[in-house]
C-alpha cells in the first residue's frame, strides 16, 4: 500500500468516525443525556419496587404514601452518616472517631429522585396535579429530612440565593468634554491629534 493510498483510506475513516459523532449528536434516542439516563433507571427502579410488593402495586394507583414508603426502603443502601440525637458526634461535621449510627440517602440525593421521577411520572402519561412525587406530603418529608440531616450533621442548608445582575459600576468621570474643548485648550491624553486640521 503506497503513502497515498495510506492517507486516503485514514482520512475517510475519520470522515467516517466524524459523521457518526456528529449522527449521535443530533439523534436523540442514539444517546440520551446522563440526566435521561438516570431518570430512566430510577423510574424502572420505582416500577420494580412497585411490583415486588405484596401485594404488587400498578403504577396508576400508586399514591404519595407509596413514594414515602420508597424512599425509607432507600435508606438501607444510603452512604450518609446521620448521627442519633443520643450519639455523642451529633450535631459535629467531622467526628473525631466511628460510631454506630445508621447510614442513609443524603437528602440532595432525594430531593434529585424525586425530582427526576415526578417528570418521568407526567412523561408516561400521568396528570400533573395527581403526581404523587408532587404531592404535599413528599414535599414535607423531604424538607424533615434535610432538616433532620441538617441537625445531625451540623451542617446548616441555606437557600440558594439568586444571583443578581452586578450593579453597574459609577460611571468614569468625563475629563474630556467635547462641547467645551477648544483645539488650544484641549487636553489629549492619548497623544493623538482627535481634531481636524483647519
Amino acid at each position: 500500500m503506497n503513502m497515498d493510498t495510506g492517507s486516503a483510506l485514514t482520512g475517510s475513516m475519520m470522515a467516517a468516525a466524524s459523521n457518526n459523532l456528529e449522527a449521535r449528536d443530533t439523534d436523540p434516542a442514539a444517546a440520551p443525556s446522563r440526566y435521561e439516563s438516570q431518570k430512566r433507571r430510577d423510574w424502572n427502579t420505582f416500577g420494580q419496587y412497585l411490583k415486588n410488593r405484596r401485594p404488587p402495586i400498578a403504577l396508576p394507583r400508586c399514591s404519595d404514601a407509596h413514594v414515602l414508603e420508597f424512599m425509607r426502603y432507600l435508606d438501607q443502601f444510603g452512604k450518609t452518616k446521620v448521627h442519633a440525637p443520643a450519639c455523642p458526634y451529633f450535631g459535629q461535621p467531622h467526628p473525631p472517631a466511628p460510631c454506630s449510627c445508621p447510614l442513609r440517602q443524603a437528602w440532595g440525593s432525594l430531593d434529585a429522585l424525586v425530582g427526576r421521577l415526578r417528570a418521568a411520572y407526567e412523561e408516561h402519561g400521568g396528570k400533573p396535579e395527581s403526581n404523587p412525587f408532587g404531592a404535599r406530603t413528599v414535599r414535607l418529608y423531604l424538607r424533615e429530612v434535610r432538616e433532620l440531616q441538617a441537625k445531625a450533621r451540623g451542617i446548616a442548608y441555606e437557600k440558594k440565593k439568586r444571583k443578581r445582575p452586578a450593579p453597574p459600576s459609577s460611571p468614569v468621570p468625563n475629563t474630556f468634554d467635547c462641547s467645551v474643548a477648544t483645539p488650544s485648550s484641549a487636553p489629549n491624553p492619548i497623544g493623538y491629534n482627535i481634531l481636524p486640521d483647519n
